[in-house]
């Protein structure tokens, strides 16, 4: 497609999930537009995920527009490559007009209204962009990585392929969300002497009275709930993700149980001094909260089964299978004695939105929003995690947050045809807060 130098009524700048979904429903509206990804169709699924990985969601929730999964095993957990294989179905399934390879440098506002996209390609205008390019851009390493001896390899987790591609020796992780805890059991599994540097996040249990626990929460409408339904909307949009696993078919990610095995579990690292890695005393508070967490929301599938008497099979509460001794637990690291010669960083990611010179940033430049609708007229974000709902930056429900921008651009796009380029003032958000 020769687009530099063009003008389109819509730019969509992504090609994951979120931009395919935007497109799906733009063409549903006879919307014409351009997609532009800057690698290729599911990049991050194909190059931020280890071998092994799979998702912790059940494939009934992945259900982009148009395009719910069809395969044979709905209560099973895609791994990478057929999360990978979806997607490219899903392009084929529509045939979305996307350019591959081209990357936006720069996305302005001009005086006439117009946006313009500078690209690795040329410029392109457009009324109305959507930015579906999620908020997970810029692996996270802290500095403090830099104290490492420069003889330990070190990658952060968006690097990790397999317990294969590592130095022959014993791995610390750093960080127990998902991707930590996942990553260590995998390194576990193969064998590999694991130390796990455990922080603050939640874990759920995988099922539970009969169930999984994602259908459970489906029906007691935790999925559906909004974001401007809690009082602390910011708070939630940075809560870490409980950790579990659909590994082998779906199963519990117990730390302690690792522990058992022969995993070494320490508290939150808090210094490196020379070969040696320092850590917080917090560790069993922070397995506690883990557990809490699971066990409250097993108390609150429990509330639904009474309350709607459903027929369910009783289940005894979780018993800790192990406890570190708080006298007795190490607070320090020697790496070379441990025989430590890789350590991973699971530190999360960072937004980096500066090549949007748009005012809608917040002071830590995160885009001010209500449902992906901005205040600068035509620009929209799509995929962000808790966008609206718990499943906006995920398969589960990105479709529907696309659905509701391809209606307000769709919207717009009439109104600038009576009036004119889009030069006023922004759309009337519907009734709400503006999140950030």
């Amino acid at each position: 497609m020769n687009f530099a130098g063009g003008h389109f009524p819509v730019a969509v700048i992504g090609g994951g999930q979120a931009g395919l979904s935007a497109s799906f429903c733009l063409r549903e509206r006879g919307i014409e537009h351009i997609v532009l990804e800057a690698h290729q169709l599911a990049h991050d699924w194909r190059s931020r995920r280890w071998d092994s990985f799979c998702l912790v969601t059940p494939n009934w929730q992945c259900s982009l527009p148009g395009f719910p999964y069809r395969g044979q095993d709905p209560d099973g957990f895609m791994r990478r490559d057929a999360v990978v294989s979806y997607l490219e179905a899903y392009a084929a399934h529509f045939r979305p007009p996307v350019v591959e390879g081209v990357r936006v440098t720069r996305l302005r506002r001009t005086g006439t209204g117009m946006y313009q996209l500078d690209t690795t390609a040329g410029e392109l205008t457009a009324e109305q962009v959507v930015v579906a390019t999620g908020a997970y851009h810029t692996p996270s390493t802290p500095r403090i990585a830099e104290r490492l001896p420069g003889a330990v390899h070190q990658l952060h987790s968006a690097d990790y392929r397999s317990p294969d591609a590592l130095p022959a020796g014993a791995v610390l992780v750093v960080g127990s969300g998902q991707s930590g805890a996942q990553i260590a059991e995998d390194l576990h599994l193969a064998g590999r002497q694991v130390h796990l540097a455990v922080g603050s996040a939640p874990r759920v249990a995988r099922r539970y009275r009969g169930r999984d626990c994602v259908a459970w929460l489906a029906d007691m409408g935790h999925y559906a709930k909004t974001i401007d339904e809690f009082s602390d909307a910011e708070g939630v949009r940075k809560r870490v993700n409980h950790y579990v696993t659909g590994r082998d078919g779906g199963r519990d990610i117990d730390l302690r149980a690792f522990a058992v095995q022969g995993m070494r579990l320490y508290g939150r690292l808090t210094g490196i001094v020379g070969g040696r890695v320092e850590f917080d005393a917090d560790l069993k508070r922070n397995l506690d909260a883990a557990d809490a967490v699971a066990e409250s929301i097993k108390d609150a599938i429990d509330r639904h089964i009474e309350a709607r008497g459903i027929d369910a099979p009783e289940e005894p509460q979780y018993v800790p299978v192990w406890a570190p001794d708080p006298v007795c637990q190490p607070r320090r690291l020697e790496l070379a004695a441990a025989g430590i010669t890789s350590v991973i960083w699971s530190t999360g990611f960072r937004a980096d939105y500066r090549w949007i010179e748009v005012p809608v940033f917040d002071g830590r430049g995160y885009p001010t929003h209500w449902r992906g609708v901005t205040s600068a007229p035509g620009l929209y974000f799509l995929g962000l995690p808790w966008q609206h709902t718990w499943g906006s930056g995920r398969l589960e429900a990105v479709g529907r947050d696309a659905a509701y921008l391809a209606e307000r651009i769709d919207a717009a796009g009439r109104r600038t045809d009576v009036c004119g380029a889009l030069t006023g003032s922004a759309p009337a958000l519907p009734a709400g807060p503006l999140m950030s």
